[in-house]
């Protein structure tokens, strides 16, 4: 049985709607590779006077972001998610950790959007959460609602999908930090 776009699998949703998840969020993380670090450096001082209530730690440690250490973070992130659309597929889009990935990635998508406003212009990746961050998610939750595969939801989980989104994210950059410093023979803390 064959649906548009996803089409269904073991009774559940397809290669399009699990591995979406891979392709949706590459297109995003392109965008930041493309544009944090420079970015960061650009705009962190007015940042740093027009909110000071943001520790000190968090505007150095942006503004020391460098391209490399930022995409060996993306890389780690990348077998997260790649680990998560797998699971969705083997499952037919039945697993928890998919879905909690789904919901994760579409909940960071509103974040940048919501940091974009706070700003008041572009930040990086507010472009791809709009076109397609939160597309997807929105498009993915559908068609796992449709085959009747979508978790019920409960107390808790918008929160606990964004925190494990925030874990693996921050896992990912202290693992690239680590190894781009010992790669350039430089000891980072």
């Amino acid at each position: 049985m064959s649906e548009r776009g996803g089409g269904r699998t073991r009774g559940g949703v397809g290669a399009g709607v699990t591995f979406g998840l891979l392709v949706a969020w590459a297109a995003h993380d392109a965008e930041e590779v493309a544009t944090v670090p420079r970015w960061a450096r650009t705009h962190v001082p007015e940042l740093r006077e027009r909110f000071p209530q943001v520790p000190e730690p968090v505007w150095r440690r942006l503004e020391s972001v460098d391209g490399r250490e930022f995409a060996a973070a993306v890389g780690g992130m990348a077998l997260v998610v790649a680990a998560a659309a797998v699971q969705g597929h083997r499952t037919g889009g039945r697993s928890a950790f998919y879905q909690r990935a789904v919901d994760g990635f579409g909940l960071h998508g509103l974040v940048h959007l919501a940091q974009a406003a706070a700003v008041g212009r572009y930040t990086p990746g507010s472009v791809a959460s709009a076109l397609t961050v939160v597309p997807y998610t929105l498009w993915a939750r559908r068609r796992l609602r449709r085959a009747g595969v979508l978790l019920p939801a409960r107390p808790g989980d918008a929160a606990r999908s964004l925190a494990f989104a925030a874990v693996a994210t921050a896992g990912a950059h202290a693992v690239a930090r680590r190894v781009v410093g010992r790669s350039a023979g430089t000891r980072r803390p």
